[in-house]
């Protein structure tokens, strides 16, 4: 069975940093692109960064020069690093794997900013 388990939300200040780790596990390899979304309270569920196998990564606008997106292939494990956050990137955080004919999420997690 697949699943993916986030970890590293919680609470930041305005300007502080948090890091979000996303785990895979009942995959031996393969995995495509991975990603992160958010969630806002009564929002769609809106990409905020992608990587691929090979490393190449988007971001959305908003958080481009502020997110780092990686990922550890061996440990089928995506990373979000995010520096100098602000409120409106607050939200629930998913991830996601692209994997065979399927894209499997994670539970989310929290992500609060006080300003």
């Amino acid at each position: 069975q697949v699943q993916l388990v986030e970890s590293g939300g919680g609470l930041a200040q305005a300007g502080g940093s948090l890091r979000l780790s996303c785990a895979a596990s009942g995959i031996n390899s393969g995995i495509r692109s991975m990603g992160w979304y958010r969630q806002g309270p009564g929002d769609r569920r809106e990409l905020v960064a992608g990587i691929t196998t090979e490393g190449n990564s988007n971001y959305d606008d908003s958080v481009k020069g502020r997110f780092t997106i990686s990922r550890d292939n061996a440990k089928n494990t995506v990373f979000l690093q995010m520096n100098l956050l602000q409120p409106e990137d607050a939200g629930v955080y998913y991830c996601a794997a692209d994997w065979g004919r399927n894209t499997y999420w994670g539970q989310g997690i929290q992500v609060t900013v006080s300003s």
